[in-house]
Protein backbone atom coordinates (compact mmCIF):
# COMPACT_ATOMS: atom_id res chain seq x y z
CA UNK A 1 0.00 0.00 0.00
CA UNK A 2 1.46 2.95 -1.08
CA UNK A 3 2.12 6.00 1.59
CA UNK A 4 0.41 8.84 2.05
CA UNK A 5 2.29 12.51 2.54
CA UNK A 6 0.14 15.45 3.87
CA UNK A 7 1.13 18.85 3.89
CA UNK A 8 -0.49 21.24 6.23
CA UNK A 9 0.36 25.28 5.83
CA UNK A 10 0.44 26.98 8.92
CA UNK A 11 -2.43 28.99 10.20
CA UNK A 12 -2.79 33.10 9.67
CA UNK A 13 -0.31 35.83 10.57
CA UNK A 14 -0.56 39.35 10.30
CA UNK A 15 1.59 39.11 6.94
CA UNK A 16 -0.04 36.20 5.23
CA UNK A 17 -2.88 38.27 6.14
CA UNK A 18 -1.99 41.41 4.62
CA UNK A 19 -0.15 39.14 1.39
CA UNK A 20 2.89 40.45 2.98
CA UNK A 21 6.21 37.82 1.75
CA UNK A 22 6.37 36.00 4.51
CA UNK A 23 9.32 34.24 5.23
CA UNK A 24 12.29 33.92 8.20
CA UNK A 25 10.62 36.40 10.42
CA UNK A 26 9.46 34.83 13.36
CA UNK A 27 5.58 36.18 13.67
CA UNK A 28 2.99 34.25 15.49
CA UNK A 29 -0.20 33.46 14.29
CA UNK A 30 -3.36 36.04 14.46
CA UNK A 31 -6.50 34.55 16.76
CA UNK A 32 -8.10 33.59 12.91
CA UNK A 33 -4.77 31.73 12.52
CA UNK A 34 -5.34 29.76 15.79
CA UNK A 35 -8.70 28.96 15.01
CA UNK A 36 -7.31 27.68 11.48
CA UNK A 37 -5.32 25.42 13.39
CA UNK A 38 -8.03 24.24 15.47
CA UNK A 39 -9.86 23.38 12.55
CA UNK A 40 -6.70 21.19 11.41
CA UNK A 41 -7.10 19.51 14.66
CA UNK A 42 -10.59 18.51 14.09
CA UNK A 43 -9.75 17.65 10.31
CA UNK A 44 -7.46 15.33 11.61
CA UNK A 45 -8.66 13.74 14.64
CA UNK A 46 -7.52 10.54 15.28
CA UNK A 47 -4.92 10.28 12.40
CA UNK A 48 -1.57 9.01 13.14
CA UNK A 49 1.30 9.72 11.21
CA UNK A 50 4.89 7.54 11.44
CA UNK A 51 6.77 11.15 11.05
CA UNK A 52 5.53 14.51 11.94
CA UNK A 53 7.80 17.30 10.88
CA UNK A 54 7.58 21.05 11.79
CA UNK A 55 9.83 24.16 10.53
CA UNK A 56 11.06 26.06 13.27
CA UNK A 57 8.83 29.06 13.31
CA UNK A 58 6.74 29.78 15.82
CA UNK A 59 4.11 30.19 13.59
CA UNK A 60 4.75 26.62 12.57
CA UNK A 61 5.22 25.21 15.53
CA UNK A 62 1.97 26.89 17.15
CA UNK A 63 0.23 25.52 14.30
CA UNK A 64 1.45 22.50 14.80
CA UNK A 65 0.68 22.30 18.63
CA UNK A 66 -3.03 23.37 18.23
CA UNK A 67 -3.47 20.51 15.35
CA UNK A 68 -2.39 17.96 18.17
CA UNK A 69 1.25 16.46 16.73
CA UNK A 70 3.32 19.16 19.24
CA UNK A 71 4.52 16.80 21.35
CA UNK A 72 5.69 13.81 18.68
CA UNK A 73 5.95 16.43 16.24
CA UNK A 74 10.42 17.42 14.98
CA UNK A 75 11.60 20.40 13.93
CA UNK A 76 13.34 20.07 10.65
CA UNK A 77 15.45 23.12 9.52
CA UNK A 78 15.02 22.35 6.09
CA UNK A 79 11.44 23.28 6.36
CA UNK A 80 12.14 26.78 7.04
CA UNK A 81 10.68 29.43 4.82
CA UNK A 82 11.81 30.91 1.66
CA UNK A 83 14.41 33.93 2.37
CA UNK A 84 12.75 36.72 0.78
CA UNK A 85 15.69 39.06 1.55
CA UNK A 86 15.40 42.78 0.89
CA UNK A 87 11.82 41.93 -0.19
CA UNK A 88 10.58 40.21 3.13
CA UNK A 89 7.41 41.95 4.78
CA UNK A 90 6.74 43.35 1.53
CA UNK A 91 3.86 43.01 -0.57
CA UNK A 92 4.23 41.83 -4.94
CA UNK A 93 2.00 44.91 -5.16
CA UNK A 94 4.16 47.29 -3.36
CA UNK A 95 7.15 45.37 -5.00
CA UNK A 96 5.77 46.29 -8.78
CA UNK A 97 5.27 49.74 -7.75
CA UNK A 98 9.07 50.19 -8.37
CA UNK A 99 9.81 47.38 -10.67
CA UNK A 100 6.73 46.50 -12.76
CA UNK A 101 6.21 42.82 -13.68
CA UNK A 102 8.18 41.95 -10.96
CA UNK A 103 8.27 37.98 -10.26
CA UNK A 104 9.12 35.93 -7.70
CA UNK A 105 9.67 33.14 -9.60
CA UNK A 106 11.55 34.97 -12.38
CA UNK A 107 12.67 37.68 -10.91
CA UNK A 108 13.58 36.20 -7.56
CA UNK A 109 15.00 38.63 -4.50
CA UNK A 110 18.07 40.48 -3.67
CA UNK A 111 19.84 39.38 -0.90
CA UNK A 112 17.71 36.57 -0.85
CA UNK A 113 16.94 32.87 -1.57
CA UNK A 114 16.48 31.77 -5.22
CA UNK A 115 13.92 29.36 -6.63
CA UNK A 116 17.02 26.85 -7.40
CA UNK A 117 18.07 27.00 -3.83
CA UNK A 118 14.75 26.56 -2.20
CA UNK A 119 14.11 23.45 -4.18
CA UNK A 120 17.72 22.23 -3.41
CA UNK A 121 16.94 22.41 0.41
CA UNK A 122 13.21 20.70 -0.27
CA UNK A 123 15.23 18.09 -1.83
CA UNK A 124 17.82 17.55 0.55
CA UNK A 125 15.05 16.98 3.33
CA UNK A 126 13.57 14.48 0.63
CA UNK A 127 16.55 12.10 0.88
CA UNK A 128 15.70 11.49 4.11
CA UNK A 129 13.37 8.56 3.09
CA UNK A 130 11.67 8.83 6.59
CA UNK A 131 10.74 12.34 6.26
CA UNK A 132 8.05 12.31 3.81
CA UNK A 133 5.27 11.12 5.76
CA UNK A 134 3.84 13.98 7.21
CA UNK A 135 5.15 18.29 7.59
CA UNK A 136 3.54 21.02 9.22
CA UNK A 137 5.02 24.65 7.58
Amino acid sequence: MPGEFWLVRHGETEWSRSGAHTGRTDLPLTEAGREEAAAIARRLAGKRFALVLTSPLQRALETCRLAGYGDVAQIEPNLIEWDYGDYEGRTTAQIQAEIPGWSLWTDGVPHGETAVGVAARAAAGSRNPASARATTR
